[in-house]
Parts: structure tokens; C-alpha cells; sequence
């Protein structure tokens, strides 16, 4: 067991909300089937006519097939963010693996995506005005267990700000560990609370819910809803 001083916090029916840019493209081979069999089958017909396909769907090498989610609503969300990894690494991960973050709610979530966009944006070159729209996925867990941080003080390394090496190694020893992933506070919401799923597992549904604007010139200028999207 890692870190048995820390506490299990066991997930009912659990709801959080996770914002993706709008960039990134639907891709439904994940719901079309129910099984990984019935998803090589699908894969190899689809390919034929789509050759982007591979692109799309990612490197499904970097999460195991057990964990493979398929046929429930949004499957392709879940399935994304553990076959298209930001190299660069998150505050849980090195970049060698994905991770699904989720805030509790959308003001969370929100927070938590304008403070990373706004130190990426900052470092491209020329950029001096534009608009970008993000699709706010509500997302439903049931029937796992998460690693509770909530109780450790702000000071503690896994809470710093900007230095992730330390909460890293500790996403990385849970991941080998078995472990769903992490509930802990968001360090850019005072009060909210997030979660760091390291598998897919537990998601059983994810809708888009509302879609939200960004305006950049030379710093985020404004941040908005531009509709709210019916279930």
C-alpha cells in the first residue's frame, strides 16, 4: 500500500467538471462498441476510409486494455486524455501517462484551465489576439475509491503552485500501485475541489454541458459563457 497514513475517500455517485478546447475532435469509435475485441474490428473497417483515424484516437499503447472505456456516453472524452499525453507532464503526471483532472464545479474547473492557459499563451510568440472556446464536460464517476490529500496543509509540496517533481512521484506510485488517482484541493480556486483520475474505470458518463469563450490580447481580457448546451 502507498502511503497508508493517507485516507481512502470512497465515490458514491460523484459529478465534476472538466474543460477541453474545442480544437480537439469528437472521436465516436470509442462509443460505437462495447468490448476492446469489437473495437480492433471496428477500428481496422473505419481506417480504411479514414486515415486521420490513427491520429485521432492516439496511442491506446499507453493505457491498458482492462481499462479501456467504451459504449457510455462520452467515451471518447475519457479515452483521450490517457492516448493523447501532454509531454510536458501535469501536476500528477511526468508526462509518461494521462491523467483525467476534474474539478467540482465549473467555476473549479474554469479556474483551474484559465491559469494553465494563460502560462502557455504568454509563451507563444506573436500571439496578440485571439478567441478561444472550450466545451465544459460534466462528468459522472461511481465505484472506486480515491487517494485524499484534502487534509495536508497548503505548504506541503504537493500543494506548490508551480514545482509538480514531488506530486509527480507521488501520481507515478499510485499509478503502479493500482490506485484510482487523487481528491484534492484546487490550488487555483480557494475552496474548490478536484480530482486526478489515473484510469478511466470509473467514468460513466460524460456530456458536454455548456461551451465557454477565453478572449486573449496579450492577457486574458475576458472570460465567458457563449451557450449553454442542452442534454
Amino acid at each position: 500500500m502507498i502511503h497508508p497514513e493517507i485516507p481512502r475517500t470512497a465515490v458514491v455517485p460523484l459529478k465534476g467538471y472538466r474543460l477541453l478546447h474545442t480544437k480537439y475532435p469528437a472521436i465516436y469509435v470509442f462509443e460505437d462498441v462495447a468490448t476492446p475485441e469489437a473495437f480492433d474490428v471496428l477500428y481496422e473497417i473505419q481506417k480504411l476510409t479514414n486515415p486521420r483515424l490513427t491520429q485521432e484516437v492516439g496511442n491506446l499503447a499507453l493505457l491498458p486494455r482492462k481499462e479501456w472505456v467504451l459504449g457510455i456516453r462520452g467515451a471518447h472524452y475519457a479515452m483521450a486524455a490517457f492516448t493523447h499525453v501532454n509531454p510536458d507532464g501535469s501536476r500528477f503526471s511526468n508526462g509518461d501517462y494521462g491523467v483525467y483532472y476534474l474539478g467540482d464545479s465549473k467555476e473549479t474547473a474554469l479556474a483551474e484551465i484559465v491559469y494553465h492557459c494563460h502560462l502557455y499563451w504568454h509563451n507563444v510568440p506573436d500571439l496578440k489576439f485571439e478567441r478561444f472556446e472550450y466545451r465544459c464536460l460534466e462528468t459522472e464517476l461511481e465505484g472506486c475509491a480515491f487517494a485524499d490529500i484534502t487534509g495536508l496543509p497548503d505548504s506541503h509540496p504537493w500543494y506548490h503552485p508551480t514545482d509538480y517533481h514531488e506530486p509527480q512521484q507521488f501520481g507515478a506510485r499510485l499509478r503502479v500501485a493500482g490506485e484510482t488517482g487523487v481528491t484534492y484541493r484546487s490550488v487555483r480556486k480557494p475552496g474548490g475541489i478536484c480530482w486526478a483520475l489515473l484510469t478511466p474505470k470509473p467514468i460513466t458518463s460524460i456530456i458536454q454541458t455548456s461551451l465557454h469563450q477565453i478572449i486573449w490580447d496579450k492577457g486574458i481580457v475576458s472570460i465567458g459563457l457563449v451557450t449553454p448546451v442542452s442534454k
